[in-house]
């Protein structure tokens, strides 16, 4: 299940996926993620907190999102990762192209 929070400003959109974020999610994420910038939401976080798992396919959604929010002019950070999911992204070394921030607040100011 993907959650999306507009709560935090005009132009920013936090994405709450819950449970496991594999192939069977993936395209609700991009689906997501397209709409909120579509709304001129170019300020994207991905709030991790309740995904335990994710795989290359959720991977992949974030990546394709990231580009994404670039391209019309934005960004998207992660925030409040779960351990395996930490693990995931220092594996394939994407720790350093999607810096983890602790909080959704955190990511929202660049901390």
């Amino acid at each position: 299940m993907i959650e999306l929070d507009t709560e935090h400003g005009p132009d920013v959109a936090v994405v709450r996926p819950r449970g496991r974020l594999t192939m069977v999610h993936a395209a609700d994420l991009r689906a997501v993620v397209a709409e909120a910038l579509a709304d001129g939401r170019t300020r994207v976080v991905i709030d991790l907190a309740h995904c335990e798992f994710m795989d290359s396919s959720g991977l992949g959604a974030i990546i394709g999102g990231l580009k994404a929010a670039r391209q019309a002019g934005g960004d998207l950070r992660i925030a409040a990762l779960q351990p395996q999911v930490m693990t995931v992204l220092q594996l394939t070394n994407l720790d350093r192209v999607l810096r983890p921030h602790g909080s959704v607040a955190e990511a929202l100011r660049g901390d």
